[in-house]
């Protein structure tokens, strides 16, 4: 369809699978193809279980309200691959729908079936013709006034007998014709002149006159340099453009996604294996081991890339865009998923949704939650997504520090990474292989030390680390990372706050500082103070340190402001109220911080 201008492509239904209940998982719908309702979906689906088409359904459930939109809940019997059952419904009923694709335009009258690099040409065409003419036009009515202005300074400069040869000629014709002879003026100016107003004529008009004329020759130059170079007309069309862009610009709300059946990525479709009676069959993917990137949001969204290309840091702000971890590895490899309570629990990559090539940074709309896919214990929660092959720096709330070797079991789902000391968590998690990285502790009493990782020795998965920093009473690690202190764009974000107050009614200021502005400190220190509270702030509520720039977003994703940086590594900071924005990885801010952002 983009090449030839005649094509097709498949939209599906927005589908999540969820657990209903401790034995029951189903599949809940949010939104549906262009034009398929909710009825017209569970009409499809009934008529296709009673035709023995569809198995694995229990029930239908239509929850759609004016508070919550389009939820459909789809049921499944106990025993049955929800995406197996998921692959029949995309067949069997609306939930995929094809949308045809017939670009036939008219080109200079004629009726033409146009590809995108078509489209865009004309249309580009257009624009370079009409900035074309429309800087002629300016050009033409700027060499006009400037025509006239030069004929009232030649009136100005003579004022006395300019009056008195009007005022000695019997009818206007006459005044004119003697005004051209004496004064070699066109007949456009001895008739301006004609009609000017004595106030026209002062001395103040005449500086007024000599700026104007400057002012028109200096534009006069400027349109025909751009009307006598391609280069300068393409280059004032290409800035109108991005202007538009940036002013009437969205987001794409629809996600794209690459094809199962024309990926080069996957090689066959689906292949239904032999499955036990009255069960449905597994699929199986046949998917290519392809570099790529492993990527964990802030907000939770985890998702895959198609290749290894460099992730872009630039561009306009999308939903999800602040990345937790970020993982080299393959499409068939695996990674780990770390916990709060120090367990690594193995992933499969080919099981994350594969995200569209894009030429900024990758749209995480086509990414999933990633409680669809880990199961946590309760009280436990997401720490990062690490590499299986490298050494980690680990960062405890107690102040703990630990780089573990990898070393890790080849037969076993999850393991312990870190004996943790009773009432510890986990609170960062970081390759550091090389012993020329910084490890950077952030406290929540503004407390900040980094030193190098060389005064950790690496250790096996069940040891418990050393003291990494340390803390005074009832103060705890707010932040875990590595970073290097010689990198000119590692930086230090810290948000100030009230602890435990109501969301939006705390003041708080959020500040940027260059990490090289903190002195290194030894290993089981204090460190040096990273923020100076100002009254009604008694904590940080977020920290983050690593390589900017520093960019941020709520909990659940939506893109928030940060202030520029500045060098005052133990300032107070600058009002959410006054933040900026700014762009780059990698923190949650907290929802009652953005409140007042």
């Amino acid at each position: 369809a983009y090449a030839t201008g005649r094509g097709s492509f498949k939209t599906r239904a927005k589908v999540d699978v969820e657990q209903l209940s401790a034995r029951r998982t189903g599949l809940v719908v949010t939104e549906l193809p262009y034009m398929v309702g909710p009825e017209k979906v569970i009409e499809k689906i009934k008529d296709a279980v009673n035709g023995k088409k569809l198995t694995g359904i229990s029930d239908v459930v239509d929850l759609t309200d004016r508070q919550h939109g389009l939820r459909l809940v789809i049921e499944l019997k106990n025993g049955f691959n929800p995406n197996a059952v998921l692959q029949q419904l995309y067949r069997f009923t609306p939930m995929e729908d094809s949308f045809g694709i017939n670009n036939v335009t008219l080109v200079d009258g004629q009726p033409q079936t146009l590809g995108l690099l078509e489209l865009l040409s004309v249309y580009v065409n257009h624009r370079i013709d009409v900035v074309r003419r429309r800087t002629s036009f300016r050009l033409g009515k700027k060499k006009d006034r400037l025509h006239l202005v030069e004929g009232m300074l030649i009136a100005i400069v003579d004022i006395d007998e300019v009056i008195q040869i009007i005022r000695s000629s019997e009818e206007s014709a006459e005044a004119r014709t003697r005004l051209m002879s004496i004064y070699d003026l066109s007949e456009i100016q001895a008739n301006y002149i004609l009609e000017l107003r004595l106030r026209q004529l002062t001395k103040y008009s005449r500086i007024e006159l000599e700026k104007e004329q400057e002012e028109l020759r200096k534009e006069i130059a400027e349109l025909q340099a751009i009307l006598d170079s391609p280069e300068l007309l393409r280059t004032l069309v290409s800035d109108e453009l991005g202007e538009l862009a940036a002013k009437y610009g969205t987001p794409r709300r629809t996600v794209l996604l690459e094809s199962e059946a024309v990926s080069p990525t996957v090689a066959a479709a689906l292949t239904a294996a032999p499955g036990a009676k009255g069960k449905a069959a597994p699929l199986a993917l046949e998917i290519a081991d392809d570099p790529c990137w492993a990527i964990l949001t802030v907000s939770g969204q985890i998702a895959r890339t198609a290749n290894q290309d460099s992730l872009a840091e630039s561009g306009p702000r999308t939903r999800h865009d602040v990345f937790r971890s970020v993982i080299k590895t393959s499409a068939r490899g695996e990674i780990a998923a770390v916990t709060s309570q120090g367990r690594m629990l193995r992933l499969q990559v080919m099981d994350m949704p594969v995200l569209p090539p894009t030429s900024g940074t990758p749209n995480m709309a086509g990414g999933v939650p990633a409680k669809d896919f880990i199961t946590l214990l309760k009280g436990e929660s997401l720490v990062a997504f690490a590499p299986l092959d490298q050494v980690l720096a680990l960062g405890t709330a107690q102040g703990v520090v630990k780089r573990v070797q990898p070393d890790y079991p080849l037969n076993r789902e999850d393991w312990e990474v870190i004996a943790l000391k009773d009432k510890d968590t986990l609170v960062g998690v970081d390759s550091a292989a090389g012993d020329d990285d910084e490890l950077v502790f952030v406290t929540r009493q503004a407390q900040l030390l980094h030193f190098s990782a060389s005064a950790v020795r690496p250790q096996g998965r069940t040891a418990g680390g050393m003291a990494g920093i340390k803390l005074a009473a009832g103060d705890q690690v707010l932040h875990f990372g590595t970073a290097r202190a010689t990198d000119e764009a590692a930086v230090v974000v810290t948000i100030a706050g009230t602890e435990g107050a109501l969301p939006g009614t705390a003041p708080g200021a959020a500040k940027v500082t260059p990490l090289a502005e903190y002195p290194a400190k030894g290993r089981g220190t204090a460190g040096v103070r990273a923020h100076r509270f100002l009254k009604g702030e008694d904590t940080l509520l977020l920290a983050w340190a690593g390589h900017g720039p520093a960019k941020a977003s709520s909990l659940g994703g939506v893109a928030r402001s940060l202030p520029g940086e500045h060098g005052r590594r133990d300032g107070s900071g600058i009002p959410l109220s006054q933040a900026i924005d700014a762009i780059g990885p990698s923190m949650a801010w907290p929802e009652e911080a953005a409140a007042d952002a």
